[in-house]
């Protein structure tokens, strides 16, 4: 009896230690989901409300108008959003392409290709990702206005590519590290040269890997702020700085909701862009595993 007893109270146990664990993995996941998604739902509501109630507190949308979008692309208060939209796409579109395509090289070489120096070179890449923005502020804001860049694309481009290309490499060289030899070494055995093997074997295989770096890339220098604030102008700001100096129809009272419009409209694109290939973002960072 006292066997049949233990047996049931174990096989209790186990469920119950299931449920529990479970339990942990839900409740942490909605805390990330609230931690992650609480900000962007206040923006919407806000954005979505209606001026003269843009300080209520409501947490559910209140007073539902359009105006704010509507203000958001008003060109009469000096305001110039959609000019600001097109800035951020050219940007950001030209820095993910020279990033990508200097990157998959460098990337390639380093997990391919054995020279002296090898790992010297792969920290210093890394190495430039650990200098904070605020120290290249004022060099570069000299250097430029040495060259007459202030105010041009390529003012805010290339700091750009400099920050996105150690993520880049990173990215495609722990990828490119894991593809195995033998399919290179099989196109080679075919007469493919070197390049060949690459364009036509790797580089396809490695697309995930590419993928995911492009959207990482195009994201980050979309989101960069101070060095775009000093070094543009009223013809090139990003959506960021325009964003940041937003006018209203009072001096002395901040948009806020439209402020919280333009954020929806910037970021809504960027959330259906990652749900839309979230797939191939979580293959491209978790691709590489090759099984024995």
């Amino acid at each position: 009896m006292s066997t049949t007893f233990d047996k049931t109270r174990a096989n209790g146990a186990v469920p119950l230690r299931k449920r529990l664990s479970s339990l942990r993995i839900y409740l942490g996941v909605l805390i990330v989901i609230l931690w992650g998604l609480g900000p962007f739902y206040w923006m919407a509501v806000t954005a979505f409300r209606d001026p003269v109630y843009q300080f209520d507190n409501t947490p559910w949308p209140t007073h539902l108008t359009l105006e704010n979008f509507r203000d958001v692309f008003d060109t009469s208060r000096g305001n110039d959003f959609g000019r600001a939209l097109l800035n951020s796409v050219i940007i950001g579109s030209v820095t993910t392409v020279i990033a990508l395509v200097i990157g998959i090289f460098a990337a390639y070489a380093l997990a391919r290709l054995a020279f002296r120096g090898q790992y010297v070179v792969a920290g210093l890449i890394l190495s430039a990702s650990m200098f904070p923005v605020v120290v290249l502020v004022t060099p570069l804001f000299q250097l430029f206005t040495n060259l007459g860049w202030i105010g041009k694309y390529q003012a805010m481009i290339i700091p750009n590519i400099s920050f996105v290309l150690p993520l880049t490499v990173y990215i495609l060289a722990s990828f490119f590290t894991e593809l195995p030899w033998e399919l290179e070494e099989a196109a080679r055995i075919d007469g493919a040269s070197k390049m060949q093997a690459f364009r036509l074997i790797m580089l396809p295989l490695a697309a995930p890997a590419v993928f995911t770096t492009a959207i990482l890339a195009f994201i980050a220098s979309v989101n960069e702020y101070l060095l775009a604030r000093l070094l543009s102008s009223d013809q090139t700001e990003p959506v960021t700085v325009a964003i940041a100096r937003f006018s209203g129809n009072n001096p002395l009272v901040q948009p806020y909701a439209a402020i919280m419009a333009a954020g929806t409209i910037v970021t809504i694109p960027l959330v259906i862009m990652v749900l839309l290939f979230q797939r191939r973002i979580i293959s491209g960072l978790t691709a590489g595993g090759v099984k024995s």
